[in-house]
């Protein structure tokens, strides 16, 4: 009689996720900005100081937060981040449009 693996025992060892290798030094938010209400985190990612390749790359390091924090981040903490990735996409979508009307 063939004895059945229960899943305990053919469980794998997590793999390491690519955003634990990424090590960039192009921009530095002030420390404590992800923790903010998302009007607050959206008006700080939208400074050039902060994302000096405009609002796009805000968005991008919102994502990326995200990212990283996996499963560790909180339900109403990953809320608030998509909240305040929404409110950049729409200023970027209003910037494009007044761009193309100019």
């Amino acid at each position: 009689m063939a004895s059945r693996k229960t899943a305990s025992t053919t469980r794998r060892t997590a793999k390491r996720k690519w955003v634990r290798t990424v090590t960039t030094d192009s921009t530095h938010p002030p420390p404590g900005t992800f923790t903010g209400s998302a009007a607050e985190i959206a008006r700080t990612m939208a400074r050039k100081d902060v994302s000096p390749g405009g609002i796009g790359s805000g968005i991008r390091m919102i994502q990326y937060f995200i990212n990283r924090g996996g499963r560790n981040l909180s339900a109403s903490r990953r809320a608030e981040l998509e909240r305040a990735k929404r409110i950049l996409q729409q200023r970027a979508a209003r910037q494009k449009a007044s761009a193309k009307k100019r």
